[in-house]
């Protein structure tokens, strides 16, 4: 195990990028308030968004596992405004996918999820199905990226009967890209591996997080939470989406 500075982690960037941050989150949520009636303030969004990450930590240094924290809340996340990293990934049929190339097609929400063995995933897949073809209208595309293995992920779209993409994220490569892996806890070791194919050798997880993408790979906004059970509602989504279409 090793013991590594943090870094750019998120908890020593946060305060230099908070404001540029809150300025644009201010003004998605601010519109989001006023159109879908919402009924928390911007103030109250931006602390609901930053305070998974905020709590200060006893140590000056983040436990490393492989090249990962070991706490999801120790993540060092791509920002709005960066550019997403080049990847390609296994489709369901096992042929490997861009996604660099589909996303300079059409502005993309891209979605890291842990797993279809994952509950408040399947609701969170769901979700989403419920708010595809209005999504679609308005020109984006959805790709959900996660842990599974192919085969799992061809039984994921089958149970929830999903119309967008998955890929297979099985190593994590991608998430580490992105730098929202982290160690799985103890318990998730038994099936971790399997549920991947054999790939996911670390036993490794994705925070769940939600991307808008433009065209030209950039991230115009994000929504990263370490608390598995909080996941970005489809009603918030489609308004961020709405919002961002003159950026696009």
């Amino acid at each position: 195990m090793e013991h590594l500075n943090p870094g750019k982690s998120l908890k020593s960037i946060i305060l230099c990028s908070k404001i540029k941050l809150n300025y644009s989150l201010s003004l998605y949520i601010h519109i989001l308030v006023l159109t879908l009636g919402f009924a928390l303030t911007v103030e109250a969004n931006a602390r609901q968004l930053y305070s998974p990450f905020q709590s200060e930590s006893p140590a000056d240094t983040i436990k490393m596992y492989s090249g990962v924290p070991l706490k999801p809340e120790d993540i060092s996340p791509l920002l709005i405004g960066e550019q997403i990293p080049m990847v390609k990934l296994p489709m369901i049929s096992g042929e490997s996918f861009d996604l660099n190339k589909a996303i300079a097609k059409k502005p993309t929400i891209l979605v890291f999820y842990r797993g279809g063995w994952c509950p408040y995933c399947s609701k969170q897949l769901s979700g989403l199905q419920e708010i595809e073809k209005e999504l679609t209208t308005k020109g984006y595309q959805i790709i959900a990226i996660s842990t599974d293995s192919p085969a799992n992920l061809r039984k994921t779209l089958t149970k929830e009967k999903l119309s967008y993409i998955l890929l297979s994220d099985a190593d994590l490569s991608a998430a580490k890209r992105f730098g929202i892996a982290f160690k799985g806890p103890k318990n998730y070791d038994s099936f971790l591996a399997e549920a991947s194919g054999g790939k996911n050798i670390n036993k490794l997880l994705p925070v769940p997080s939600v991307f808008i993408v433009n065209k030209k790979g950039t991230i115009l906004f994000e929504y990263i939470n370490p608390n598995i059970t909080q996941r970005l509602s489809a009603g918030l989504l489609k308004g961020a989406a709405s919002v961002l279409l003159s950026e696009m």
